[in-house]
């Protein structure tokens, strides 16, 4: 009995061997008939220095290059489009490898990959409606100049998911192994759902709701769609370390200059100092946000973070402009002491310079975080913060970032030279650059 199972399983072990060459073959012949096979020994090393056997950058050249970027890069294969899934014709061996690897690498099973997670600077931000690029070149600035392993917290409508998806999984293999990311519907309270999402802009107030919903994170960083990264996240995160014991969040304050705030002459509502706080670059520490408990104007008892939130709206919902930002500036009013401030740098606007320039630290130091508010990435009145948003937009995984992004920009910004922004140009590049030397050296080289 024992021999026959030993035979047996001979057996088995043959036909599944059988079964996987010619499998191996019929893919080999795929690719031999649409004009470029690899090189076994060539495929082998690819996979262990993880370079994407797909396809290389741009600057390759060659009909082969190019139509291996055509069939395997606009469909590239992943956990959501394995290759199994794939229209016939559209990838050989190649794609079958690049499927059970990639899997691997975004989520790996070794101990260093779990310290890795462990460590990672968790980053979230909210998208509706049609700001599904914006997003994504936030997403593309992070991942750029990051140090540390991301972990993107994305809240977006249910219709976006699947693009978001497909975006993210034609990036190269080799930037994988950066981050990973989360989709999340978005959520409100169901008791007051139409009322959350209809104030300011659509979906804006989800932010109010990261702690709660985001239980299992200690800290985060918020962002708004139209964010740029000219820093690498890590210093920003490093700000957490700076907290005392009271403070929970970091915000920049809206304005440097009071004579053109808007909080200290138009505000019907109570607001953090002397001109308010913007939102749109919030570092959280969210334990803290979930333990604390909140002074407030409606009751002599403090409230936490969940139960606060609705009575401050159906108070001061006809007195708002800026929706959840307008509420944020209420709490940590009444809540000053839990509030870290960090300079206008870390969150320049076309405020600070579309009158002069009125940021200070970014005179000295340059822009480590651009915010295109107003929608100043898409139309003429800031083209210099549109020229930013363009360079990083046109750039691609794994060229040389001097000679494909910092210089192109630094060209298109002297065009710029009519605007009060575009007259303080090198405040723009001039962290960049920094950035770029630092990661210069460690910038995965798409083949």
């Amino acid at each position: 009995m024992r021999r026959y199972m030993r035979v047996r399983f001979v057996c088995l072990l043959l036909g599944f061997g059988s079964v996987f060459y010619v499998f191996i073959q019929l893919a080999a012949s795929l690719d031999s008939q649409n004009g470029w096979v690899s090189k076994k020994s060539q495929h082998r090393s690819t996979l262990l220095t993880g370079e994407n056997v797909v396809g290389r950058a741009a600057a390759s050249k060659g009909p082969a290059n190019q139509h291996r970027n055509s069939r395997c890069m606009n469909l590239s294969v992943s956990f959501w489009n394995p290759y199994w899934r794939l229209p016939s014709g559209v990838c050989g061996l190649n794609c079958f490898w690049e499927s059970a690897f990639r899997f691997i690498i975004r989520r790996p099973n070794s101990s260093d990959s779990v310290k890795e997670l462990a460590e990672a600077m968790h980053l979230a931000v909210v998208a509706c409606g049609d700001r599904l690029e914006e997003t994504m070149t936030m997403i593309k600035s992070a991942v750029i100049f990051s140090i540390k392993f991301l972990e993107f917290h994305i809240f977006a409508e249910h219709e976006l998911h699947l693009k978001f998806q497909e975006t993210l999984n034609t990036w190269p293999l080799q930037y994988h192994s950066k981050f990973n990311y989360k989709l999340y519907n978005i959520t409100f309270p169901s008791e007051n759902a139409a009322e959350w999402k209809k104030l300011f802009k659509p979906c804006a107030s989800q932010r109010l709701f990261l702690p709660i919903i985001l239980k299992d994170v200690d800290s985060l960083l918020y962002v708004d769609t139209d964010i740029l990264f000219l820093q690498p996240v890590d210093e920003i995160w490093s700000f957490l370390k700076e907290f005392n014991s009271t403070q929970i969040a970091a915000m920049a304050p809206e304005h440097e200059e009071p004579r053109i705030g808007w909080y200290n002459r138009f505000a019907r509502h109570p607001y953090y100092g002397k001109t308010g706080i913007n939102s749109g670059v919030m570092l959280m520490n969210m334990t803290r946000i979930r333990e604390k408990y909140f002074k407030n104007d409606m009751t002599t008892a403090r409230l936490k973070w969940e139960e606060i939130l609705m009575p401050l709206l159906k108070k001061y919902k006809l007195n708002i402009t800026w929706g959840d930002q307008d509420l944020l500036n209420i709490i940590f009013h009444y809540n000053p002491e839990s509030l870290f401030i960090f300079p206008c740098h870390w969150n320049y606007r076309p405020d600070h310079c579309i009158y002069g320039s009125n940021c200070k630290t970014a005179e000295e130091k340059g822009i480590f975080i651009l915010h295109g508010n107003r929608g100043v990435y898409h139309d003429e009145k800031q083209p210099a913060f549109r020229a930013v948003y363009e360079a990083i937009v046109k750039y691609k995984f794994g060229d040389d970032p001097f000679h494909f992004l910092l210089y192109p920009l630094e060209n298109n910004l002297l065009q710029t030279t009519h605007t009060y922004c575009g007259r303080v140009q090198n405040l723009f590049t001039k962290q960049l650059q920094k950035s770029i030397q630092k990661i210069q050296d460690t910038i995965p080289r798409v083949r």
